[in-house]
Parts: structure tokens; sequence; C-alpha cells
């Protein structure tokens, strides 16, 4: 098996405006309450299978996070928070039934499992990112790069740059 491809030397994340980070994540606290962790750990490939297959949905990419054999988490980068918060309250998709399904499970579960999300609405001009010789990831996997140089070589050198870019749009709205 070959590697993946790098996309150049040095890149960083085409993400423009702000940007939607959402963690989440579960953890086993009792390997012998199966029934009330095996749902909750099955339930989450499902619903980002269906978050990726809707190109309307807001999710703009994702990357498992390992915690031990007893935690289990994804970070996902959306495209506004109002496309994460419509997916987490639609009644016709997965994720309404997966929870209310995980809230009828937790009554009875003695602390079994546990779950958490972290939702962060990051303003532009306050995030940057630099990828030496690796294929896209994180937040350059959900926006797409383009070549370091363009928005600075160091990293002060891109926030300064994504901060002009967002005094340049409030000052364009508010006109």
């Amino acid at each position: 098996m070959g590697m993946a491809p790098t996309p150049g030397r040095r890149v960083t994340a085409a993400a423009e405006g702000d940007v939607v980070v959402f963690l989440i994540g579960m953890r086993i606290n009792h390997w012998r309450a199966v029934r009330h962790w095996l749902p909750a750990l099955a339930a989450m490939p499902r619903m980002l299978k269906e978050l990726s297959r809707n190109a309307d949905s807001g999710l703009l990419g994702l990357r498992g996070l390992g915690g031990g054999p007893r935690v289990y988490g994804v970070v996902q980068y959306w495209e506004s928070r109002e496309k994460l918060l419509a997916y987490a309250s639609d009644r016709g998709g997965r994720h309404h039934p997966a929870w209310a399904a995980f809230n009828r499970r937790v009554r009875g579960s003695k602390g079994g499992v546990g779950i958490w999300h972290e939702t962060y609405i990051v303003p532009a001009g306050s995030y940057e990112s630099v990828y030496c010789d690796m294929p896209p990831t994180g937040l350059g996997a959900a926006w797409g790069v383009e070549p370091a140089g363009r928005r600075g070589e160091r990293a002060a050198q891109r926030l300064a740059s994504a901060a002009v870019e967002r005094q340049r749009r409030s000052s364009t709205s508010s006109a």
C-alpha cells in the first residue's frame, strides 16, 4: 500500500471566515455494560455516513480521535453553526432517534457509558495552520489547502493576514 500523495512541501488550510469545530465522543465506563455503550458506539458511524452522503448537510470534514481503549471521539469541521444545529435538531435524521435512545438507556446504565461534546466557533483571524509534506489533514482536509506563502511563511504572519482579511470584511459589510 502506497503513501497518500502530499499536496506540496508547505501548505496551509484555505479556510475563509469563521470555522466551526465540533468535538464529540464517548467513554466506556463499565466494560460489562455492553447494552449501554455498544448502541452509542454504533450510532456514530451511521450518523457520519448520513452526513457525508448529503453535500448540503454542512459537514466539511472529520477525523477520528484516539483516547485509549475506553474513549472514542471525532473532530468535525462544519460550514456553519446553523447547519450543525439544524442537524442536531432534525427529527428526520439519525441524530434525533439515537439521542432519544441514548437518554432512555442511560437512566438504567448506572454510569456505564459517558458521552461528551464541545462546539467551538472560531472567528476569522483566530486560526492558522501549516502542513509540511503531509496529505490534507484536519482543517486543511475540510477546507482544502493552498501554498503557505500566500498567507505567510510563519504562524504569526498567517494570523496577521487573516486578521487583516477579517477587518476588511467587517468594514465592507458595515458600509
